[in-house]
């Protein structure tokens, strides 16, 4: 059996959506005859903590580590946030919203120096380690995942050094991002080098949606077009447990994950207002349930939504106890960033939903990657941010749905079982083969 490396700094006790991708390639990458090796970061400093999922990983594959210095203790202390504080929902701004004069020096530090990221300490620390990796093992291929974009430089250390097949993995693009911040002529100079570097030396840059393609090739139109693969997210049957079906007392809708910023719930409670203005809808009828971790902006929009007491927001929760409240569920919320980004964002977490067959109450943009998912899977309704009413009228139908014990008529069960995590695995094999025979 061949041996795959992975560099991953999102692995567990790491939670979030970023450990799934590389957690589930791991798992399921042996049926197609490849052994997984992983190499991750030892201390690290995760936004958030899901120690179930250390189970998950299969108890013969080799992990190894390396130290990392991660700088947001001094990140907190400088501009006043409490230790354990989560940096990335409260660094994330609207347009318009204000911040502190300690949290644009913060900032300024933060494009200035930390290039490609935060975790670049961590490329330093790495080489010993990996010179232990290679003299233990035969590694066949390099596989990275990205974000921390330091993943991707340790991976091309890798190609330069041994010269092994590497696929880049990609779950968000890299400069210019909704998340990256805003660097000034110098350091966007060096972290764009590099990011054309990566793109260049991979054999194969491997995107969990096609705007990440999109984005690189009209940043650099020169870059070898053939060797961008769209790879989708997708879900894990096996993370579904029977449950017995019962019909909740109120209309309950659940959103799972982070919120911040450009991210929130701001047109959804416009439209909840106006059912209950209209009594389409009365206070005592639904529940809305926000578990994950969300910024201070958020928690002041549910203060100030007017009906706060139909709001439960719940601290993130393990993976596993997160798929159980998608399950009691009787819509489940998906809302998209709004950004010049937005048409082309396909949040990992759609799928997650789409697994449950639970009807999605979606706002993003229309003639977009998500509606195009949206209408191929037939899994659930999606207004514009900006379509206040249509929003109110997909809530009203999926309620109706609740109500009457139905379900959704064109959901496509057939077009969901594409989008199982096995088969994103299978389709990183077909990469792997043809590079290495």
């Amino acid at each position: 059996m061949k041996n795959i490396l992975f560099i991953a700094y999102y692995f567990p006790p790491s939670g979030g959506p970023g450990v799934q991708r590389v957690l589930k390639h791991i798992k399921y990458i042996r049926e197609f005859g490849w052994n997984p090796i992983v190499f991750t970061a030892k201390d690290a400093q995760y936004p958030a903590y899901d120690y179930s999922l250390l189970d998950e990983i299969p108890e013969d594959v080799k992990v190894y580590k390396s130290k990392i210095f991660e700088p947001y203790d001094i990140y907190r202390f400088f501009t006043g946030k409490q230790k354990g504080v989560s940096i990335d929902v409260n660094t994330i701004k609207k347009e318009d919203q204000k911040i502190s004069l300690k949290e644009k020096i913060a900032e300024f530090i933060r494009a200035t120096f930390f290039i490609p990221d935060a975790r670049i300490g961590w490329y330093f620390s790495a080489k010993k380690e990996l010179k232990k990796i290679f003299n233990e093992n035969k590694i066949d291929a390099v596989y990275s995942s990205s974000p921390p974009y330091t993943c991707s430089l340790i991976a091309r250390y890798i190609k330069r050094k041994y010269n092994i097949p590497w696929i880049a993995g990609f779950r968000d693009p890299w400069t210019d991002f909704i998340s990256s911040p805003k660097r000034w002529f110098l350091p966007k100079s060096i972290d764009k080098n590099m990011e054309l570097s990566v793109f260049n030396e991979a054999d194969f840059v491997e995107c969990a949606w096609v705007g990440i393609i999109k984005d690189a090739l009209a940043k650099y139109p020169k870059l070898n077009k053939s060797k961008f693969i769209h790879n989708p997210n997708g879900f894990d049957s096996a993370d579904y447990p029977e449950i017995e079906k019962h019909q909740n007392e109120k209309f309950t809708l659940t959103y799972t994950g982070s919120m911040y910023g450009r991210r929130n719930p701001d047109a959804l409670f416009k439209a909840i207002k106006l059912l209950l203005q209209n009594e389409k809808i009365s206070i005592s009828d639904f529940i809305i349930r926000f578990i994950g971790r969300f910024g201070d902006e958020i928690h002041q929009m549910i203060e100030n939504s007017g009906f706060k007491e139909n709001i439960e927001v719940i601290n993130y929760l393990p993976h596993a106890e997160s798929i159980l409240y998608l399950l009691k569920s009787d819509s489940l919320i998906l809302i998209v960033d709004e950004s010049k980004e937005s048409k082309e964002i396909v949040p990992g977490k759609v799928y997650e939903y789409m697994g449950t067959k639970i009807p999605l109450l979606v706002i993003a943009p229309e003639k977009s990657a998500i509606s195009d998912l949206i209408q191929e899977t037939g899994a659930g309704l999606l207004a514009h941010q900006s379509q206040i009413e249509a929003i109110a009228d997909n809530f009203l139908d999926l309620f109706s749905i609740w109500k009457e014990k139905s379900s959704l008529d064109n959901l496509n069960e057939i077009a969901i079982s594409k989008y199982e995590r096995k088969e994103s695995a299978r389709n990183l094999v077909k990469i792997l083969d043809g590079l290495v025979m």
